[in-house]
């Protein structure tokens, strides 16, 4: 059962970072192998690792059109359900994009600087394709990137058996984790492929895991070396995005997901265990959290939660998320859940409160999350899959310095400086860099300021 407790009584540990993709050593020798090794590596950790290793990575684009084509046949409602959620994100990330403008600006008398944003040259995303494959995360990764205007746009995810290989591989018993189909065609999962080919993905390689990463940051024979890579993934991918950057850029290290919601007795008991629950039911580590100021309605909660549970199919997995980090805390007033807020700084911050000058008030002073959902009616699930919201959100409390994946994230600022001989600007800039690069001891860079103005 989810724990209540007073705000006084909240431990210390609860608003400090969970855990992130540590350093590995099983992660780093992957690393080092792809980065010498090439496609021999991502065969060995394959075979290892994955239920195929197929002779060419890359899967077909034809494949990708049939996945999409099955998908719009067999299942009409995921099908339309993508395409709407790849067009909200597409038209957010463009209007996102608008913000940022190019310029040039005189700041002295023939001193001109300016910016222009430009997008990199080739971006790779990572999808996970586990227990739950995570075709929403195609959406998110791949259409920020395209709205960016990013000329190649990559895919990873792991393999899976090509439907032409299939009675091949159960002959052989072959197919299985730990039993690798070697040698046939490359495929994912087809939800994966469907959602990709919709989104306008250029290129899907069938090789999962830190070998996945690993081949996105240094290229391979197969795989291109991209700019930045993007996406979620367990601890092992978390542990490669951490020690690859540097050589490639990366949007974060996602720690355990996590949502706090600040609700008073206007909202819906039945709605906030529903969006705890949700939560919960993403991994056993996840945190649902509730913070109220009317011990009824925690209680109300807390009995929704119970009754909900018995109906999940993903039950073991929120039960254990619930009862082991699970909160329900009371304040005295919601100034204090502000402050909860704020020092807890949440992947996801929902306020299920009617609307209000104290709902408005709330609003204005939090700041500290990755995406706010606001109102009984804005449910956080919206946001993870159609609501044209990224879903790659800041977890851990680093929402205290980053947001969430977006068209930035493949954008590049770039400055620019004009002078204009003669000019006054010119004159002052070449005088104050001479001093500074004395002052500095860079007898260089002061003699390369003032020969601009010697006569």
């Amino acid at each position: 059962m989810i724990k209540i407790q007073k705000y006084s009584e909240v431990e210390a540990d609860f608003f400090k970072g969970r855990a992130f993709g540590d350093s590995n050593e099983v992660v780093s020798s992957i690393l080092t192998e792809v980065r010498n090794r090439g496609d021999a590596a991502l065969r060995l950790y394959g075979n290892k690792y994955d239920v195929s290793v197929p002779a060419n990575f890359e899967v077909s684009q034809e494949d990708l059109k049939k996945a999409a084509e099955k998908l719009q046949l067999e299942n009409r409602e995921v099908y339309d359900a993508i395409v709407y959620s790849h067009d909200l994100a597409f038209r957010f990330a463009k209007q996102q994009k608008k913000s940022f403008n190019d310029f040039e600006t005189e700041l002295e008398p023939g001193l001109f600087t300016g910016q222009k944003t430009v997008p990199v040259d080739v971006a790779g995303c990572y999808v996970p394709a586990g227990r739950f494959p995570l075709v929403s995360t195609v959406i998110m990764t791949v259409t920020p990137a395209v709205a960016a205007g990013v000329k190649e746009v990559i895919i990873c995810t792991p393999p899976r058996v090509h439907p032409d290989d299939k009675d091949d591989a159960e002959k052989s018993g072959a197919g299985i984790s730990g039993k690798a189909y070697t040698g046939g065609k490359a495929y994912a999962d087809e939800g994966i492929m469907a959602a990709a080919y919709i989104c306008g993905v250029n290129h899907l390689y069938a090789v999962g895991g830190s070998q996945a990463i690993g081949a996105m940051a240094y290229g391979t024979e197969s795989i291109p070396k991209v700019d930045v890579i993007v996406g979620p993934g367990n601890k092992f991918v978390a542990a490669a995005k951490k020690e690859v950057y540097g050589n490639v850029g990366i949007d974060m290290i996602a720690g355990p997901t996590e949502v706090l919601i600040i609700a008073d007795n206007s909202a819906n008991p039945a709605w906030v265990a529903a969006d705890l629950l949700a939560q919960a039911e993403h991994d056993v580590v996840a945190q649902p959290i509730l913070v109220t100021d009317d011990a009824a309605f925690a209680q109300s909660v807390s009995e929704m939660i119970e009754k909900q549970l018995e109906t999940m199919t993903t039950k073991a997995i929120a039960r254990q998320s619930i009862d082991n980090y699970g909160k329900i805390i009371l304040v005295d007033d919601l100034k204090e859940a502000v402050e909860i807020a704020n020092k807890k700084a949440p992947e996801h911050l929902e306020i299920a409160m009617d609307e209000s000058k104290k709902r408005k008030a709330i609003v204005n002073e939090v700041h500290n999350y990755g995406s706010l959902f606001i109102g009984h009616h804005s449910a956080e699930v919206f946001g993870d899959y159609a609501a044209g919201l990224n879903h790659t959100l800041p977890t851990s409390g680093s929402a205290r310095f980053t947001g969430g994946l977006s068209v930035r994230m493949f954008l590049k600022t770039l400055t620019t400086l004009r002078v204009e001989e003669g000019k006054t600007g010119m004159i002052k800039s070449a005088v104050a860099a001479g001093y500074l690069g004395d002052s500095e001891g860079l007898a260089g860079h002061a003699r390369a300021a003032r020969i601009r103005i010697e006569k």
